[in-house]
């Protein structure tokens, strides 16, 4: 096997062996918190945090709705088809975005957690865990970010690149807590289902060959 291959394999399997570890803190924290509900502690975070910047909140949680990420699919895909190098990227992320979105719709059913009673601006009716704000945009915004920084384009735009994402990744899921949306423990939970299904995907990638992040 050569060495390239060898690097390869090691980095599946690290990949691997991280998102189980995340999938089984995501599953125990679920558990938990449908049966004994948010911890006091958290609890008295989240009331801290509510009302704060409503109207940045809104703006910010509209990222993670079709509004926005349509376009944003639609800019990924001429990416895909003009640029050959950032093909399988592009693929990879509008899938690991999807996958995601199916995967916590299902899961909140699973989970069954009544949302927050104290909402602002808008009542979601949807099961509360996992968060899907959160999980999908740890598996756009966030991946979109590493998908730059590992990439070969210049240091500047890799690094700018990387910080407006990762930025946006965090404000989408402050904005959840700031709207009374979510619990924190479904702002957590979406970030590690994100983050395992990421890193699953960059593992059947690399495996298949193709570019990857280093994830």
């Amino acid at each position: 096997m050569q060495p390239a291959a060898d690097r390869k394999s090691r980095r599946s399997v690290f990949a691997l062996a991280a998102a189980a570890l995340l999938l089984v803190l995501f599953v125990l924290l679920g558990l938990h918190v449908t049966a004994h509900g948010e911890p006091p502690g958290l609890l008295t975070f989240a009331h801290a945090v509510r009302g704060h910047a409503t109207g940045l909140a809104w703006i910010l949680t509209n990222f993670g709705w079709v509004q926005v990420l349509g376009p944003l699919f639609i800019i990924a895909i001429y990416i895909a088809f003009r640029f050959a190098a950032w093909r399988s990227r592009m693929i990879y992320l509008m899938l690991s975005c999807l996958v995601t979105w199916g995967i916590t719709d299902w899961l909140q059913r699973v989970f069954g957690r009544p949302r927050r009673e104290d909402w602002l601006i808008r009542h979601e009716h949807a099961f509360s865990y996992p968060s899907s704000h959160a999980s999908t945009s740890t598996a756009f915004y966030l991946l979109a970010g590493i998908l730059l920084l590992t990439s070969d384009l210049p240091k500047a735009v890799r690094y700018t690149g990387f910080a407006v994402f990762a930025l946006l990744w965090a404000g989408i899921c402050w904005s959840r807590l700031a709207l009374a949306a979510h619990y924190p423990t479904d702002v957590a939970g979406g970030i590690m289902l994100g983050g395992a299904l990421a890193l699953i995907g960059s593992a059947f990638v690399r495996l298949a060959g193709k570019t990857a992040p280093n994830a």
